[in-house]
């Protein structure tokens, strides 16, 4: 029986934990080259941890995911108006994908930004991120291709809402 996930706040020395895991995610998945720049970016989980709410998915004590919940203000959110979040660099180790840990993490994103009284959550994904996606329609997120945008050339990236 898996273990249950709790979602948390990352704690400092878990950082380069963090950072780790989510280099071995995206560029093991073959979501980014090991060569992209960004790699630097996905490692530096202590920057994402002073500018974002760092979550991570503990499940029976080891960490299995984490996530950057971008309030409003956040330098991280790239797509969301004013009175929305975003949540950036979601990652979840495979050997714990199917387990949960990737649906608490969107939960919690979804219920911070409920509670503070926000109006919707926004997220950019890759096309190639198909486990994701589904994800996020089966909890109710909807395609904003209007919101589609490329950070770099070559790489165009999908976005997602949900509102209430």
């Amino acid at each position: 029986m898996p273990e249950p996930v709790t979602v948390r706040t990352a704690r400092p020395d878990e950082y380069d934990l963090i950072g780790a895991l989510t280099v071995e995610v995206y560029v093991h998945s073959g979501l980014v080259s090991p060569e992209s720049s960004y790699v630097a970016t996905l490692a530096d989980a202590a920057d994402r941890a002073a500018k974002t709410e760092l979550l991570v998915a503990d499940a029976g004590g080891e960490i299995a995911g984490a996530v950057a919940y971008c309030p409003p203000g956040s330098p991280y959110a790239e797509l969301a108006a004013p009175d929305e979040a975003e949540f950036r660099m979601l990652a979840v180790l495979p050997k714990a994908r199917g387990a949960g840990a990737g649906r608490a993490l969107v939960t919690a994103c979804v219920d911070r930004a409920r509670t503070t009284g926000l109006r919707g959550l926004r997220l950019s994904t890759q096309p190639n991120m198909v486990d994701a996606h589904r994800l996020y329609e089966r909890m109710g997120f909807a395609r904003t291709p209007d919101r589609d945008w490329s950070p770099v050339p070559g790489l165009r990236l999908l976005t997602y809402a949900l509102t209430w």
